[in-house]
């Protein structure tokens, strides 16, 4: 008996001769029946599931591709063989232990519109099929299928109404030939095309918190704000609008229950009902949102279809000990086209440039970027052959990214070449903005008060100057509270052996960095920061039916759990910045998590959060508090050219 389970629905397999059983949940399975058990639950059964379904799994946002196991397009034309993506050629699928062709007689565009989705493409052009017929008249064709009638909504050639040619007879699709397309690829994946107009990707959704290209919780603009879409009646077809419409195929899956991780802020659709054939999910017809209708946790996320671009086989990971681990290795061609195997100056090497990386391989998130790679096996590889890489974290290959057209590399042994250690899943801090606003004050606090924070550098420089213990400092004061929306727990990057003790606040601290506060003028020159110290990472409080882990208390693991968040409280040390040097005026003040990408996160585009500050010498006004990626670019223009304050007049 074989036992296995396979996202949430258990199948017992009894092998017989020719054919076999199968209990699509364990509720069918053979048992004492319902709460009859002798257990405790230090008994309690586990899986550890692998991440592949078994033939015959059905899933209604998922599609069964059993009867057409692959398909691809084959190019005939010798340049553009070697050009990828393949936008255009004959449609093949797999079949036994080759390829065979579709019959064209009855093609229409619709058939066109579903292989070019399933390939990765958003959108079909025409083709030229006097060239094409003039090749093919001299080949010899093996024709499986002979009519297809997409009506142009499927995801999947597989879905379309298909009919086989009889097994052992032979097809010869009199009157027409073997079906050939061409499709157009989005933005991301044009090439020098010629084109005068390239089409452009939308600039109302969005995809966040994805491992991947072309994944990840689907994000929508309404009002100059990001929101999300809850997952009721999420499907294939409105995942696939989606996808086409941000430059990708259709989609692979539409995932449901906040799978890419939870959003913040509002939620702008429910029961989202496309056709399929829609430009935008705006579209497509939805419910409004109630408070009531639905929370974060059932945000709908997405896979789309990429067209095949071959990244993954200019590079490989060396002498880890896992295949997400290891020292990166690239593929270069010298002047003669030969090809052989260099290494990657570990120089500057950081989290940015081990995400795209992992993204080439593969292999998700980046847990680390390391800069000496001496403590894994060596290889016969020992050439630098990439220096000075510097990437935005966005790019899909490393060659995408800048470095140096000489490598220059000081450290030139293979020890110090650069690696990465990837992960499936990531953290991702955010900021919760209504409440700094909410907490803002100023308050003028005695010299005697502040020699531990002193200590930890958490004043100006001008208060090394002040008559210690006389006078004050003027702080401007707020609370925070910090979220992990992502899908892994935030843990510090060094290990509790290299924690620091500080005696004055009686706590470790984890980290060198982990937040900085500033107030910045109009032109965004900084008039004033906060302290650069470390803090006490632990769960303050969790959502409903997540435990806390971390805590501080007697040398505990500190980190901040998926689902629950770190609350530093306005009255505690060093939550401050201090701004007895400050003249009244109008400023931005800006808090930025993890400003060093020390942990690896999913998403650092959240990590920076920004409020309009109005300070008259006495008081202090905040508003327009909010994550730096919550707003549309024009609504983040306006912020940043705001002149004052307006909403919130002193009286």
């Amino acid at each position: 008996m074989v036992f296995k389970m396979t996202y949430g629905y258990t199948h017992r397999i009894f092998k017989y001769s020719n054919h076999r059983i199968v209990c699509k949940s364990i509720e069918f399975c053979k048992s004492r029946g319902w709460g009859n058990s002798d257990c405790t639950h230090d008994e309690d059964a586990g899986v550890v599931c692998k991440d592949e379904r078994i033939p015959g799994f059905v899933d209604s946002n998922t599609l069964n591709y059993c009867l057409i196991e692959e398909v691809r397009l084959r190019s005939v034309v010798a340049m553009s063989r070697k050009k990828l993506p393949v936008t255009e050629g004959v449609v093949e699928v797999k079949y036994k232990d080759g390829w065979a062709q579709i019959c064209d007689l009855g093609w229409t565009i619709k058939n066109t519109h579903v292989v070019c989705g399933m390939l990765g493409f958003p959108h079909e052009r025409k083709v030229n099929k006097n060239f094409y017929k003039l090749y093919l008249d001299r080949q010899k064709n093996h024709f499986h299928i002979h009519s297809v009638a997409c009506t142009g909504t499927e995801i999947h050639l597989a879905a379309c109404p298909l009919e086989y040619s009889k097994r052992n007879a032979t097809f010869t699709c009199e009157g027409g030939m073997a079906a050939v397309v061409s499709c157009m690829p989005g933005p991301l994946f044009m090439q020098n095309n010629g084109l005068k107009k390239k089409p452009k990707i939308s600039s109302t959704v969005r995809l966040k918190g994805g491992a991947r290209l072309g994944e990840g919780r689907v994000e929508v603009l309404k009002d100059n704000e990001w929101g999300t879409v809850c997952d009721d009646r999420w499907n294939l077809q409105s995942a696939s609008v989606v996808c086409r419409e941000l430059g990708f195929g259709s989609a692979k899956e539409a995932l449901t229950g906040a799978r890419m991780g939870q959003g913040m802020g509002p939620i702008y659709m429910n029961e989202v009902k496309c056709l399929g054939q829609e430009k935008s999910i705006w579209n497509c017809p939805f419910k409004n949102i109630t408070s009531e209708d639905c929370q974060h946790s059932e945000d709908a996320a997405v896979r789309c279809n990429l067209p095949y671009m071959g990244f993954e086989n200019s590079i490989r990971l060396t002498g880890g000990r896992t295949r997400y681990e290891g020292r990166v290795e690239l593929l270069s061609s010298d002047s003669n086209g030969t090809q052989s195997w260099g290494l990657v100056c570990g120089e500057s090497w950081s989290t940015k440039e081990a995400m795209v990386a992992c993204r080439q391989l593969g292999l998700g998130y980046a847990n680390q970027g390391l800069q000496e790679t001496w403590y894994w096996d060596s290889s016969n590889v020992t050439d630098m052959i990439m220096s000075g890489v510097k990437c935005t974290g966005n790019e899909m290959s490393l060659s995408q990214c800048q470095h140096h057209k000489t490598v220059s590399c000081q450290k030139a042994a293979a020890k110090f070449a650069a690696g990465v250690i990837c992960s499936d899943t990531a953290s991702d801090l955010v900021l919760h903005a209504p409440l700094v606003q909410q907490t803002v004050y100023i308050e003028d606090r005695p010299l005697h008060m502040l020699y531990c924070a002193a200590e930890e550098d958490c004043l100006s420089k001008s208060a090394a100057k002040a008559n210690w213990p006389y006078g004050h400092r003027r702080l401007l004061r707020f609370s925070s509270q910090i979220h992990n929306i992502g899908r892994a727990d935030f843990k510090p990057k060094a290990g509790r052996h290299s924690w620091i003790w500080h005696a004055c606040h009686g706590h470790y601290h984890s980290m060198n960095i982990f937040t900085h506060y500033d107030l910045m003028n109009a032109n965004g020159t900084k008039v004033a920061e906060g302290h650069k110290a470390s803090f006490c990472l632990e769960d303050s409080d969790c959502q409903e039916g997540v435990s806390k882990r971390y805590e501080c208390a007697n040398f505990g693991d500190q980190g901040i759990t998926v689902g629950c968040w770190d609350l530093y409280r306005h009255d505690i040390d060093c939550q401050w910045i201090d701004i007895t040097d400050v003249r009244p005026g109008n400023y931005i003040l800006q808090i930025v998590i993890n400003p060093n990408n020390e942990v690896a996160e999913s998403d650092f585009t959240n990590n920076a959060m920004k409020c309009n500050c109005k300070y008259d010498g006495h008081r202090i006004w905040l508003h327009n508090c909010h994550i730096g990626d919550a707003f549309s670019e024009e609504a983040e223009r306006r912020f940043e050219k705001y002149p004052g304050q307006l909403n919130n007049q002193i009286p």
